[in-house]
């Protein structure tokens, strides 16, 4: 996490630095998460040297977070996934993705817990390779 989402965040700056070199100028720029610091920055609403430390001190956040949660990706619209957390304490929508998926975060045992009822209803969700829970209350211990 500490490397990755600098590098990640490099990337997407430096994309948008090579597409403006070409002429192409966005009308508008979104980002979620972490995307938010580079869409920011290439807005001009924090500077590049701004926009690098937040990411810095973000992904050192994370680092604090680990090995306490993680998160799993259902092929889901939110409704429906809102019925699935009613009975499950420690989990949360992280992110509504598209009219059809979704991402839950929270503790890792819920999410074993949701993985295998999703599975025995023929709903193949996935877990996230990470063990932290971006997104949700877990971020709040940092």
């Amino acid at each position: 996490v500490d490397v990755v989402q600098p590098a990640l965040f490099a990337v997407m700056v430096s994309l948008a630095a090579l597409w403006r070199s070409y002429g192409v100028e966005p009308a508008a720029v979104v980002g979620h998460s972490q995307g938010e610091i580079a869409a920011a920055c290439v807005v001009g609403g924090l500077s590049l040297e701004d926009a690098a430390k937040v990411v810095a001190l973000r992904s050192r956040a994370t680092v604090e977070l680990s090995g306490r949660g993680g998160m799993l990706s259902p092929p889901l619209s939110a409704a429906e996934l809102a019925g699935r957390l009613v009975a499950r304490d420690g989990l949360s929508v992280a992110a509504v993705n598209s009219p059809s998926a979704v991402v839950v975060a929270g503790d890792g045992q819920a999410l074993d817990a949701l993985l295998a009822s999703c599975e025995a209803d023929g709903i193949r969700a996935r877990r996230v390779p990470v063990d932290y829970a971006s997104h949700s209350a877990h971020v709040e211990a940092v």
